[in-house]
């Protein structure tokens, strides 16, 4: 028997679909948010909350009961790791046996994507825990260019024209549905899973089959790094926010995240989802 499962990020677009496959699955679940009004009514689940990632207390209450937590990444850059260990020991504390780890693809100490940096310390902090965990790399999401794209569906940024395997919520959700599923099976603990799209893309191509898949004219117009920060700082950017939005694009140009995995297929026995056949697609403008 499948034990409970508690799901973080359930307002957001991952954490969404993951815990909507729980539920099609039957599997039991605690739906873990900071504002339990917003959090989606699903059978065989519980809303829980409000419990953010750096309140210790909160979260313990949150995830009281549960066996097996699926950790959506939070938001704030340069605080991740603290939130996120917070949260780890808070449901250690509340019996948790296993984490299901949300990271990045490429995740290291020398990634170039600032956002990865970051992930790979709660990668570290997860490794030296010792309770069982999966860490999954998805690699950049699919819909993230039309959401970068600007009022007249321009894409502009440094990416040159390096690539990587744009992958959709449904097929990362997919995989990690399947894992918290199974929480008999052992095969994954320990296990670093890159969860990629079915072919590796320049931007120009990604935002190709954007505008083929949208029926809407999108375009990428590529930038030096020097015009893109320029143009960020007119736009009121500072700090660690331009840092990471510059970093996206530059880990695309050095070809940083050029790899196309088998993990979609081998765990969920679907082939991985091409950009063109996703059908769902965020505003312009609202990646920041």
């Amino acid at each position: 028997m499948t034990g409970t499962v508690a799901v973080t990020g359930v307002t957001g677009e991952l954490g969404s679909r993951i815990a909507a496959r729980l539920a099609e699955a039957d599997v039991p679940q605690l739906l873990v948010g900071r504002d339990p009004g917003r959090i989606p009514l699903l059978p065989g689940a519980e809303a829980r909350g409000p419990a953010a990632y750096d309140e210790r207390d909160a979260m313990r209450a949150a995830l009281e009961g549960a066996s097996t937590l699926v950790l959506v990444s939070g938001r704030p850059l340069g605080r991740r790791l603290e939130e996120h260990a917070t949260a780890v020991e808070a449901g250690i504390e509340a019996g948790v046996r296993r984490v299901l780890y949300v990271s990045l693809l490429g995740a290291s100490v020398t990634a170039t994507y600032r956002n990865a940096r970051d992930h790979w310390l709660t990668e570290l902090f997860l490794a030296d825990r010792g309770i069982r965990y999966t860490v999954f790399r998805p690699a950049f999401y699919a819909p993230t260019p039309a959401a970068l794209a600007d009022d007249r569906l321009r894409v502009r940024g440094p990416g040159g024209t390096g690539r990587t395997a744009f992958v959709a919520h449904d097929d990362i959700a997919d995989v990690i549905a399947a894992v918290a599923a199974a929480d008999a099976d052992t095969r994954h603990d320990g296990a670093v899973l890159d969860v990629t799209g079915p072919e590796s893309l320049t931007l120009e191509e990604a935002v190709s089959q954007i505008a083929a898949a949208t029926g809407r004219p999108y375009g990428y117009e590529p930038e030096t790094l020097e015009e893109a920060f320029a143009r960020r700082l007119r736009d009121g950017v500072r700090g660690v926010q331009i840092e990471s939005w510059l970093s996206w694009y530059q880990a695309i140009a050095r070809g940083d995240l050029d790899t196309v995995t088998d993990v979609v297929p081998r765990i969920t026995g679907k082939p991985a989802t091409p950009v063109r056949d996703i059908g769902w697609w965020p505003e312009p403008n609202v990646a920041r």
